[in-house]
């Protein structure tokens, strides 16, 4: 199999063009993260468009994450097995024909169908975007490019309100999903004349009572989550829901541990550079969104910003990020990416630390290099931690590997997106002695005490992340 690989690499036809198949990769993965995050801008409107309730229309988003989440790692095997080209490809088409469909303001039912399509074709090409970068790219070269992947994810999954904002200002809601449509459409006839055949194939069986207890359990336990959060955690529908999830995950692990093949082999977890590195990016990115989902309170609300202002210092995030990660990338091919990760661990820990020290009149200036210190510090963590989760694993389980790492980040969205408003306005009553379930105009300073709660709760889940990766890079050094 490495042979293989080698083949791949020693190809003057796939070496001339790795930069344009990393192109057509990157804007897949832009765009399918992008989806996550997009579209909650325009609930307010499809929720009066389509004439439905807004917790209604929320399920517009939930429904997209909660499917990638059940079958990332469906089609992660399912790549090694047929193909990790030959699965992008597929969902490639998926995606575009979901985004088509999605555009049309015909009824929610409608909407969630196109929603469910599209969420197969992102699964697809989540699941093997990193797999296609780490075969066809040398070891030399192999950060910088999974490193650029990871600016992709960022930028598509931080970048979202931003773009959404600005499609809606000159156009209906179906421009969210149809601008999808002409990009892929290029990226997918730049594919075809520049991607290699697949030839790194497994042809093992699959283990589709582990893929279907999975996806049982995300869906259950996750769809428990979004609908607790809107008719209480009490109710004994939610109740069933978590009771499912738990008889599946039971199921699943006993699974994983008897078959042969397994969907998820846990000798993976045995490699600490692998278990490490997910958990982190797990970590990360919950604190990602729990920025993303308290920071448009506090400059709009709080701070009486106007959106386009808040616009521009959220943007600050992306774009920092964007030239940061290729760099860590290419620091982490020449003096390996273990300090990488911990220097940029560091810059988000002191991005958490300064968003604390934020109220009603401190300094913008603060919450503005607070911003610009979480984009470096994730431009600089997500390259290297890429590249040490995907050269962690033998290259038959390369397709596996990146289908947990897509994972870790969506799962960091989904707890992050569900959890960040739920500790939000939790404080929020705790401060203020009754129950709070939205912004409060005449009381400012409730809002910040919530805010500080959270951002502190984040601090704490990057400090973490910072002492498990510190702990590793002593370890090697000892």
């Amino acid at each position: 199999m490495a042979d293989k690989i080698a083949s791949y690499q020693n190809d003057a036809q796939v070496q001339k063009h790795r930069w344009l198949i990393l192109t057509a990769v990157g804007l897949f993965t832009f765009m399918s993260t992008l989806d996550g995050s997009i579209v909650n801008i325009a609930l307010p409107v499809i929720s009066r468009d389509l004439h439905i309730p807004m917790n209604q229309a929320e399920w517009v988003v939930s429904l997209y994450l909660i499917i990638i989440c059940a079958l990332l790692l469906f089609f992660g095997k399912l790549s090694d097995n047929l193909g990790k080209i030959k699965v992008f490809r597929f969902g490639t088409v998926l995606f575009i024909l979901g985004s088509l469909l999605a555009g049309f303001r015909i009824s929610l039912f409608f909407l969630l169908f196109a929603r469910t399509i599209q969420a197969l074709g992102a699964a697809m090409t989540m699941a093997t975007n990193n797999g296609i970068i780490t075969e066809i790219f040398p070891s030399t070269q192999r950060g910088q490019a999974l490193g650029l992947i990871g600016s992709f994810v960022a930028l598509g999954s931080i970048a979202g309100p931003g773009i959404g904002g600005l499609l809606l200002a000159k156009f209906s809601w179906s421009y969210i999903f149809w601008i999808n449509v002409p990009i892929g459409l290029i990226a997918i006839v730049v594919g075809y004349f520049v991607f290699p055949k697949d030839i790194t194939l497994a042809h093992a069986p699959l283990d589709k009572m582990g893929a279907g207890s999975f996806a049982v359990t995300m869906i259950s336990l996750f769809g428990g989550v979004f609908v607790g959060q809107q008719v209480g955690f009490k109710q004994i529908g939610v109740l069933v829901l978590f009771i499912v999830a738990l008889i599946a995950v039971i199921t699943f692990v006993r699974t994983e541990l008897s078959y042969d093949n397994p969907l998820l082999s846990f000798s993976l977890f045995k490699n600490p550079n692998f278990s490490l590195s997910l958990l982190c990016a797990l970590l990360i990115f919950i604190t990602n969104f729990f920025f993303n989902v308290v920071t448009p309170f506090y400059l709009e609300n709080a701070r009486q910003l106007t959106p386009s202002q808040t616009g521009y210092i959220l943007m600050i995030f992306p774009i920092i990020q964007v030239i940061a990660a290729p760099l860590a990338g290419s620091a982490s091919d020449k003096i390996g990416p273990k300090l990488i990760t911990f220097i940029g661990l560091i810059f988000i820990l002191l991005s958490q630390i300064g968003y604390v020290l934020c109220g009603l009149h401190t300094s913008m200036g603060l919450f503005i290099v607070s911003v610009a210190f979480m984009g470096l510090g994730n431009g600089i963590f997500s390259s290297p931690n890429n590249s040490l989760v995907m050269s962690s694993v033998a290259t038959k389980d390369l397709g596996i590997a990146g289908s947990i790492n897509s994972l870790s980040r969506n799962l960091g969205m989904v707890i992050g997106i569900s959890s960040a408003t739920t500790i939000l306005f939790a404080a929020m009553s705790h401060n203020y002695g009754h129950h709070v379930t939205t912004y409060l105009p005449q009381h400012p300073e409730v809002f910040i005490y919530g805010m500080h709660v959270v951002f502190f709760i984040s601090a704490v889940i990057c400090l973490i992340a910072t002492v498990l990766t510190g702990w590793r890079l002593l370890a090697k050094e000892n």
